[in-house]
């Protein structure tokens, strides 16, 4: 692993634009078989959530974006926060209910950019995020995982994370219904 790194708290449109970029590069590399592809193409585009983070940004609800840098380039990012209530932005197609998960913290997005996963970039990451966590006083921590995503699964695994035994089904145009799992630890 090279470095320096350096932690980047989210609060920039240029970080917002790398999150979003990271996320999209993620979304269609991990789920081009278990989503429909025109799905992908159309609304999976590299600025679809550049809004979303800004918004979590200028509204201070709670949602914490971090980026990890390797000099000036963004290799990961991941949203943190208190267990999410609400469904903070109105026409995404994902709702998840947290009913009994309100004291957790929860890790609401985590994305490495693909030609650098493998490299211990992702824990470094998800590391910090949960000290942060635990500094905001959490001892507890949920995350929605993939169910085929098996790669993310044994990342989580080898980080602390389990699988508690629920879910929620995101229902996704053409009848595609995706099933996320729900992973929890101490922290």
């Amino acid at each position: 692993m090279e470095g320096p790194f350096q932690f980047v708290d989210a609060c920039r449109e240029e970080h917002f634009r790398a999150m979003s970029l990271i996320h999209a590069l993620g979304w269609r590399d991990t789920y081009d078989q278990c989503l429909p592809k025109n799905y992908l193409e159309r609304e999976i585009t590299d600025e679809r959530w550049v809004g979303v983070f800004r918004e979590n940004f200028e509204r201070q609800n709670g949602c914490h974006g971090l980026l990890l840098y390797s000099g000036s380039t963004p290799l990961s990012c991941i949203n943190y926060c208190p267990a999410r209530q609400v469904n903070y932005n109105p026409g995404e197609i994902c709702r998840f209910h947290n009913e009994g998960y309100e004291d957790y913290g929860e890790i609401a997005s985590f994305y490495t950019h693909p030609a650098q996963r493998g490299r211990g970039y992702g824990g470094i990451l998800l590391e910090e995020a949960l000290r942060r966590l635990r500094e905001m006083g959490y001892r507890k921590v949920f995350l929605f995982v993939l169910r085929e995503n098996e790669r993310a699964r044994r990342f989580y695994a080898a980080h602390g994370f389990a699988w508690d035994g629920t879910h929620a089904d995101i229902p996704f145009p053409g009848g595609v219904v995706c099933v996320d799992l729900r992973y929890v630890r101490e922290i």
